[in-house]
């Protein structure tokens, strides 16, 4: 095992990762936010571009800056299956809404378990252990989420304007989507920031600090 990294060391190496993460989960939260259009067609080329993009950024990253993390290649397989998945969905974009379904719960529960996995590896050994822990769960319940919205659902509705209405699976899912990326965005962008500032440690580094009767003593 390659020796533990100073916390500042760790901190310097890792801050621009999740800010990088952070730039195309927070597009896609955008276009979704912003398009009226929520068909699965449209969640799969959103979602495709998404992952092509994040997937290499993700990858490119933790060959980058993660070389001492203990859980690099653990990080390269998440974005190798992020591509993969937006591969796919780019392929089958005119699939329908059952496609949507299968490649966004596959690439949650896979790149989920994959980055809770990274977590737990380099706990109290790496300052971005918790950051994995916390993203990697979150999207291992999106998973569990998508398989619990029935593919067939459908319920017309009118709105406050008087226009008739329906929402249907594709429309939750995609919406659903959007969420997603957008938490993500938020929460990658804080601990991104929150590492640059000092403002992350580990229980090592906690636990190296003198006591304030050990100040006094060496004083």
């Amino acid at each position: 095992m390659a020796p533990q990294l100073p916390i500042a060391a760790q901190r310097a190496a890792y801050w621009p990762v999740p800010i990088a993460r952070a730039i195309p989960a927070a597009a896609l939260a955008l276009v979704i936010t912003f398009s009226a259009d929520h068909s699965a067609r449209f969640g799969l080329v959103v979602f495709g571009i998404f992952g092509i993009v994040g997937g290499v950024v993700v990858a490119a990253a933790a060959l980058l800056r993660l070389a001492d993390s203990g859980a690099r290649a653990f990080v390269i397989a998440q974005g190798a299956v992020t591509v993969v998945a937006g591969l796919l969905a780019l392929l089958v974009n005119g699939g329908g809404v059952q496609y949507l379904f299968l490649i966004l719960t596959v690439f949650a529960a896979i790149t989920g378990f994959l980055e809770l996995y990274s977590g737990l590896r380099t706990r109290r050994r790496f300052v971005a252990s918790g950051d994995w822990v916390t993203a990697g769960a979150f999207t291992a319940v999106v998973a569990v989420v998508f398989v619990l919205i029935p593919p067939g659902y459908s319920q017309r509705f009118t709105g406050p304007d008087g226009v008739a209405r329906v929402l249907d699976s594709s429309v939750v899912v995609v919406g659903l989507l959007g969420a997603y990326a957008a938490i993500l965005a938020v929460y990658l962008l804080i601990a991104g920031l929150s590492a640059k500032w000092g403002t992350q440690s580990t229980p090592e580094a906690e636990e190296a600090k003198p006591s304030p009767a050990e100040r006094e003593t060496s004083a």
